[in-house]
């Protein structure tokens, strides 16, 4: 019997207040990292060197549930599983087949995934049977060779029969890309047409400044209101209001008849429609992405069995969720931005 069939049914929906912030806006979309490893070493995210957390800081499944179902509780209607890659975590699937239970409730709308792709085929049929709808898939070009320069360890064979597993099991797949000057920055319009051709969306994100990587991100950052000027010399791009939850502001390609998205947090940041909190593995509460100001919930968590103390820590956060980031790409700032990696964070 795993951990999920031991739980109540519920998350006592309505008898927690909804979650909003200083700025009027409700919280109901959370981004949980289930573990800070990854099997790949991508060049814009962390170094090839990682030193990886101990066990013991990391949130077990069951806590993990626990607080997932917190904040669902209180108003959260969407939830993404992240990494690291989140499909390394042993017995996670128990995990997706535990939070699954509150699409029975009514309570949440919405229980997906960000992976980059390694484990996709050994995972898709049984992701489906546990509710994911749809999973996001990181793929930065369509060159095996190249693919392994920018993840250091990938193999970008796995990956696709891994997307080509989610598609077969009905899932809806996403493609992430880092738009990354001087690797990938000309192969965007294929990566389009391919991802088109399949009948997947297609996201395109500016590299971020998270972290300390080997190199210097003023040679990796593309700005993604140039890359949108040079595809709008190829394709007729329509602006439509279709929204994931998340910060994409989607065009149709007239020509694919796909979407395209485009994640700006430096050209043009998204904070003003915010709804999103991240949770990392070790139960740290980031308010955003883009700021160090966090709250510890497993110390709550771990306090007592009731999630009284759980549910005060959760709400004292959201009352300090700031406007917005403060991100900055230049050569005059050599740091970066916020010191922890995005895979500690959750991609």
């Amino acid at each position: 019997m795993g951990f999920e069939d031991r739980l109540p049914l519920t998350a006592d929906p309505g008898k927690a207040a909804p979650l909003i912030d200083p700025f009027a806006r409700a919280i109901t979309y959370l981004r949980v990292s289930v573990t800070d490893r990854c099997d790949f070493r991508c060049v814009y995210c962390m170094a090839e060197d990682m030193t990886f957390l101990p066990k013991r800081d990391i949130l077990t499944l069951e806590e993990l549930d626990r607080l997932c179902s917190a904040f669902v509780a209180r108003g959260v209607r969407r939830l993404r599983i992240t990494g690291g890659e989140p499909l390394v975590r042993k017995n996670i699937m128990s995990l997706f087949h535990g939070l699954s239970r509150h699409f029975e409730t009514g309570a949440l709308d919405e229980l997906t995934l960000t992976t980059n792709g390694s484990q996709l085929a050994r995972y898709a049929a049984e992701l489906a049977s546990a509710g994911v709808r749809r999973v996001n898939v990181s793929i930065d070009t369509l060159d095996a060779e190249k693919f392994r320069r920018i993840t250091r360890w990938g193999d970008l064979a796995k990956v696709l029969e891994g997307v080509a597993a989610a598609k077969a099991a009905g899932l809806g797949v996403k493609i992430n890309a880092v738009a990354l000057k001087n690797l990938n920055e000309h192969e965007i319009e294929e990566m389009l047409r391919w991802a088109h051709g399949e009948g997947h969306d297609l996201t395109l994100i500016e590299t971020m400044p998270l972290g300390d990587i080997e190199g210097d991100r003023t040679d990796q950052y593309l700005p993604l209101d140039l890359v949108r000027r040079r595809l709008a010399e190829r394709f007729t791009l329509t602006e439509i209001p279709y929204k994931t939850g998340g910060p994409a502001r989607y065009v149709r390609v007239e020509e694919t008849g796909g979407r395209l998205g485009f994640i700006t947090p430096l050209t043009h940041n998204f904070c003003e429609s915010c709804n999103r909190v991240r949770v990392t593995c070790t139960g740290t509460l980031y308010m955003c992405l883009g700021q160090e100001d966090a709250a510890d919930l497993r110390a709550a968590l771990r306090a007592s069995e009731s999630d009284e103390a759980l549910g005060r820590a959760i709400e004292e956060a959201i009352s300090r969720k700031p406007k917005g980031h403060d991100f900055v790409i230049d050569r005059r700032r050599q740091a970066p931005s916020v010191g922890r990696h995005m895979s500690v964070t959750g991609g």
